[in-house]
């Protein structure tokens, strides 16, 4: 089966933090899970750099755009891959193919009829000589009365215009802008109001956060939105007379998806299009504030230029806090991820945030938690499993797995672990999936209890090959059941048992084999580092 993972694009103008990982760590679980299972994956994303906050950030700091969008492009990706990430194209909005396929989708838009002309009001800044795009306005939200920017309000989630907002304000001089016609292209959103209702009444595997947001905009009224601006930084519009506007980015961006996998299919020479037919499955994975824009914008502009897979599994998190607050990029209140990622173990972060992470509700990522999580589930419970075994292993039986006989009991947990888990993933329960693996090593670190191998190898020596050689079954088929978790331990298993290729599917190690050279898997962390990271992030 064809699967494609959409991972939100993130903004290249500044580091990423641990709030962006727990909304972005699913497409790569998903990933791995199914390229496990067999199936034939393109995982895509990249980086937006053309948002309005590179725009802004741009011109505070009077320095090209570039300059930022390469600096943190680069930085990104770096943070990715010691993640663990395994994007098959992590792409970019500001590259020639994108803009030349992104003018193409645009046009095809315009030439099916969804696209139309309108003289609009739009708020002019008189300071900064410009219209100002949604994301340059920041107000009072008409609706829930929170501070709100010009296109959404992140605290009720409620899509707005800027012209809604009450206080207004231009965000680059903090003037009161005024109010002056201009001329923009508009996409007839409300065209698929019928369309997109049967959509959500068929949808399977959607978060619920993304079903009633979606419930509610279309409860609402969906109506056609400008689809251009006056900006300077964007893809000029490949329409007659508009050539100087900008196509604005809440259409742009989202085409990343196909793009990206149009891009690969030329760089790899495959065909992209069997991952956009109805017969291939689609995840898109992001975070809650940006559910309207993968649910219902992206799946109209599919609709508005042909015959492409809408997407079939939106996987939405909730927001993760910082010590019971709001994560702040103004206030530096951040766990910011290139610190992270050079400071702990990848497998420990992603560990921690898959396990609290904000799957339904909000979640609070915590420095005593994050340290005692390391310590206890993955050093105390699953890493002191491997070592204690393989250890054992070594000394008493040569370094090679015992002529031993599997527990059948054990044998049939495992394979029932791997269907409940696979579900769990594919629901999008990934906490769930990963709570399951780790009450199995809870029960198979009793198990080892139990049987006292020590004990056996001096009075019975055949118990003690059968315990250690059902340990060592045990050990493999986790190297399966965790990958797409803790993936760098996995592969470490892997090299101790010489497994050349991994699957979602039960696994029994050959007798006689000799280990490979074995290291440890997790390092404990000193508890000292609680309140280092804490002063670190008052401070």
């Amino acid at each position: 089966m064809a699967v494609l993972i959409g991972g939100a694009w993130p903004y290249a103008n500044g580091s990423l933090h641990i709030g962006h990982i727990a909304g972005l760590i699913a497409g790569d679980i998903i990933a791995r899970y199914h390229r496990l299972k067999g199936d034939d994956v393109l995982y895509v994303s990249g980086s937006d750099c053309h948002g309005t906050p590179i725009a802004i950030r741009a011109k505070q700091e009077g320095i090209d755009p570039k300059e930022i969008t390469d600096k943190y492009h680069q930085e990104i990706i770096e943070c990715f891959d010691k993640l663990g990430f395994t994007y098959d194209n992590y792409s970019r909005t500001d590259n020639d193919f994108h803009k030349a396929e992104v003018q193409k989708i645009f046009k095809k838009i315009w030439d099916n009829g969804f696209l139309y002309s309108n003289q609009i009001e739009q708020l002019y800044c008189e300071f900064d000589k410009q219209f100002l795009p949604d994301r340059y306005v920041e107000g009072t939200c008409p609706h829930c009365g929170a501070k709100a920017r010009g296109d959404q309000c992140d605290s009720c989630t409620s899509m707005l215009d800027p012209l809604e907002l009450h206080d207004r304000t231009c965000k680059l001089c903090g003037n009161e802008p005024i109010v002056k016609e201009t001329e923009h292209l508009y996409f007839r959103l409300s065209a698929f109001q019928d369309r997109l209702e049967k959509y959500l009444r068929d949808a399977e595997g959607w978060r619920d956060n993304a079903i009633k947001l979606t419930e509610r905009y279309l409860s609402e009224g969906l109506i056609d939105r400008a689809v251009t601006r006056d900006i300077d930084l964007g893809i000029h519009a490949p329409i007659e007379g508009f050539e100087n506007k900008r196509i604005y980015v809440w259409m742009e961006a989202v085409c990343g998806y196909l793009t990206a996998s149009m891009e690969w299919g030329l760089k790899e020479k495959q065909d992209w299009k069997k991952y956009w037919q109805e017969d291939a499955l689609s995840y898109y994975v992001h975070g809650k504030d940006n559910v309207p824009f993968h649910s219902i914008i992206w799946p109209a502009l599919l609709l508005a230029q042909g015959d492409l897979n809408l997407p079939d599994r939106i996987v939405s998190s909730e927001y993760l806090t910082l010590e019971r607050r709001k994560i702040s990029t103004s206030e530096n209140w951040a766990v910011w991820l290139p610190y992270i990622v050079e400071r702990y173990q990848a497998d420990a972060i992603r560990y921690f945030i898959i396990i609290n992470g904000p799957e339904k509700r909000d979640a609070d990522f915590s420095w005593r938690e994050f340290i005692n999580s390391n310590n206890g589930e993955l050093l105390g419970a699953f890493g002191n499993f491997v070592n204690r075994n393989l250890v054992f292993i070594k000394k008493s039986f040569d370094a090679k797995v015992p002529n031993g006989q599997m527990n059948q009991e054990i044998a049939k947990e495992i394979k029932d672990l791997y269907k409940k888990t696979g579900e769990l993933i594919e629901q999008g329960e990934f906490k769930a999936s990963l709570e399951e693996i780790f009450s199995f090593i809870r029960s198979a670190n009793k198990y080892f209890d139990e049987e006292q191998p020590w004990v056996q190898v001096k009075e019975d020596i055949d118990s003690a090959s059968n315990t250690l050689y059902t340990s060592v079954q045990i050990i493999a088929n986790l190297a399966n059941l965790l990958e797409p978790f803790t993936p760098f331990a996995c592969e470490k298993i892997s090299r101790f048992l010489k497994i050349d290729k991994r699957s979602w599917d039960y696994h029994e190690v050959e007798q006689g084999l000799e280990l490979g050279e074995l290291e440890i898997l997790f390092e404990r962390l000193d508890t000292k580092l609680i309140d280092e990271e804490l002063e670190r992030l008052k401070n």
